[in-house]
């Protein structure tokens, strides 16, 4: 295979470009996360009135009932036409929140990133002539990558889930630090092992599960945090976050799109492995790691799919299966011994 040097330090120029973006709009979607706590504390005393017993409205008798101030309510109240409260926009409509511009910025460059960081991949692939995951380095681009587009492609669907920003931004952003750093490999050929078309499948597989999955783990980590604040106003900081059972929701769907696709490359891992050393499994730390996090996340699904389990305790499981995944991506690649010690993926 003929490497590209120069060409792949420039992929090396993008994938820090595509960090430092990804950085500022971390940033971006912390700003908008404080503003919405401000906003909070400022409307959390709004004008209390005496609630009418036997009122229509379902509270108790003698509690009180929390009335925001609408001066346009009591214009239509006498027939009159409301006036407009404040400053608008051209088409009539209120300006955006100080907050919802920052968190809007903050969407906008990590979309930007997403293409620093898709040029890179094919950056790297072109100049090294494979496919753009043969080490830990680009492995860990790959898979950060999956876990952006993820949350875009969620965010595209539930536009309130943007306060997710700077939760998931955190994890991708320290785990390509440690890529570019830590685990940083030079532009250069595979070792002949992986000279395979099972190098394009199994770890394709791999990448996108592993992806996907690490946007899962960080839903079910915030919304035991949520849950927690819920249930004792405890972590007040986590009172802007989505409700829980919506997070627990889109941890939930998450998986469940993940698992079929690391199912299947284990599957590809197992043949690749027969082809390559002649058995299709043979106990390897890095093939036992990952049948363990498949049991764990096939455990999730099942007890999330069961009344018995559902809320904290199966999200606790799918924690778990994160730190299994965490486990076998670090642990077993960079310091446990094993056949897949050379290649550091899959």
């Amino acid at each position: 295979m003929n490497v590209d040097a120069p060409l792949g330090d420039f992929g090396d120029v993008l994938f820090y470009s595509a960090l430092a973006v990804y950085i500022l709009a971390m940033l971006l979607h912390a700003v908008e996360h404080g503003m919405l706590r401000r906003v909070a504390s400022a409307e959390a005393v709004p004008a209390a009135v005496p609630a009418a017993v036997g009122a229509g409205g379902g509270d108790e008798p003698g509690t009180t009932t929390v009335v925001p101030d609408d001066p346009a309510a009591g214009d239509d109240a006498a027939g009159d036409d409301p006036a407009p409260a404040g400053p608008r926009t051209r088409d009539g409509r209120p300006p955006r929140p100080a907050s919802e511009r920052f968190g809007r910025m903050g969407v906008s460059l990590t979309v930007l990133g997403l293409g620093l960081h898709i040029a890179m991949l094919v950056v790297r692939g072109v100049a090294a002539d494979r496919p753009p995951w043969g080490n830990m380095y680009e492995f860990v681009a790959a898979v950060t990558l999956v876990g952006v587009l993820a949350w875009l492609v969620v965010l595209f669907r539930r536009p309130e889930l943007r306060r997710l920003g700077v939760f998931v931004l955190l994890p991708v952003i320290v785990l390509m630090m440690l890529g570019g750093t830590v685990l940083y490999t030079q532009t250069a050929p595979v070792v002949p092992a992986l000279h395979s078309y099972w190098l394009a499948i199994h770890v394709t597989a791999a990448v996108i599960s592993s992806g996907i999955l690490l946007f899962a783990g960080v839903a079910s980590v915030l919304y035991l945090l949520r849950s927690v604040h819920d249930s004792n106003g405890r972590m007040a900081w986590t009172a802007k976050l989505p409700g829980a059972a919506v997070l627990d929701r889109v941890a939930y769907r998450a998986t469940a799109v993940a698992f079929p696709i690391w199912t299947f490359a284990v599957i590809a891992g197992a043949i690749w492995a027969e082809a390559a050393w002649g058995r299709y499994w043979g106990w390897d730390p890095k093939e036992t790691t990952a049948f363990i996090a498949w049991v764990v996340y096939a455990g999730y699904l099942h007890a999330r799919s069961t009344a018995g389990w559902r809320g904290r305790k199966a999200a606790a499981v799918n924690v778990v299966g994160f730190a299994v995944m965490s486990f076998n991506l670090f642990f077993v690649n960079l310091v446990v011994t094993g056949l897949h010690s050379y290649a550091g993926v899959g």
